[in-house]
């Protein structure tokens, strides 16, 4: 049995439809986004245990079914770490999965693997709504913009801890606001937190970008704007998720709050040569 490349897709697709994948869906979501994106790299264990996917610049995603063999999951990952090659940025897979595959990486191409944050998968099969929360969500707009650079500046602050000028981030505010997905909660009209429907597969649509400015907290305005962008997805009939990181116990009780269930760890691991 051997790894088989798949063209970024509808081969790449026909691999996450398979009920051994489905099981694991919410924790490896983000494998569907990047199947669909034409640059990646996406390979397949035949019979469908395992599937690889990475694009330039990112981390890659690797998924394996339970129930393999500990002797069978080193000589498939002992193949998959030759078939990635030496210019891997990282590797994020459920903890143990993440851990081994690293640690052959390394081995291999004498990397040193930095553990980074883990991640917590969860989805939301009833939505909570806050109570007594004023405002009302809104999608955003392209005069929005300077706002949502400063935003995404105190995102990347508060979940990365790096500092950025909001001016930098202008750009990007402006590509994320045409999407058409990105929504704002305002408070007499004015934004007071954000959140941003990332993604949409067949059964499930991504949120990320949760964010109200720290002077702002502690008054159920990301939960008042993360439940509304909820009603919106299942009003498609698709299920919302989101990963949560796991170091930040408030956002991850927001979440459980409105209605998010567990649904498994990721680990998230970078190689520094």
């Amino acid at each position: 049995m051997m790894w088989e490349k798949l063209q970024p897709g509808e081969i790449a697709f026909e691999a996450l439809r398979s009920p051994k994948f489905i099981a694991d869906e919410v924790k490896m979501n983000l494998l569907h986004r990047i199947c669909e994106m034409s640059q990646s790299v996406c390979y397949s264990y035949a019979g469908g245990a395992a599937i690889f996917a990475g694009s330039p610049g990112h981390n890659a995603w690797l998924w394996m079914e339970e129930g393999i063999r500990e002797d069978e999951r080193q000589l498939m990952l002992k193949g998959l770490v030759k078939l990635a090659g030496h210019t891997l940025r990282g590797i994020t897979a459920e903890p143990r999965h993440a851990k081994l595959f690293a640690e052959l990486y390394a081995m291999r191409y004498r990397m040193r693997p930095e553990y980074k944050m883990g991640m917590e998968a969860y989805y939301c099969p009833s939505i909570v709504y806050p109570s007594a929360v004023e405002g009302t969500l809104r999608q955003t707009v392209s005069s929005d913009a300077p706002l949502i650079a400063e935003f995404m500046a105190g995102f990347a602050e508060s979940a990365y801890g790096y500092k950025v000028h909001p001016a930098s981030q202008i750009p990007s505010a402006e590509n994320t606001i045409a999407t058409g997905n990105l929504y704002i909660w305002t408070v007499n009209e004015i934004p007071v937190s954000m959140a941003h429907i990332a993604h949409r597969s067949p059964r499930h649509a991504r949120i990320n970008y949760v964010y109200t400015p720290s002077y702002l907290r502690k008054r159920g305005y990301a939960s008042a704007t993360v439940a509304a962008c909820c009603g919106l997805i299942v009003r498609e009939n698709r299920v919302p998720m989101l990963y949560a990181d796991l170091t930040n116990p408030d956002s991850n009780k927001v979440y459980q709050n409105i209605g998010f269930v567990e649904s498994g760890k990721v680990a998230d691991v970078k190689f520094v040569s």
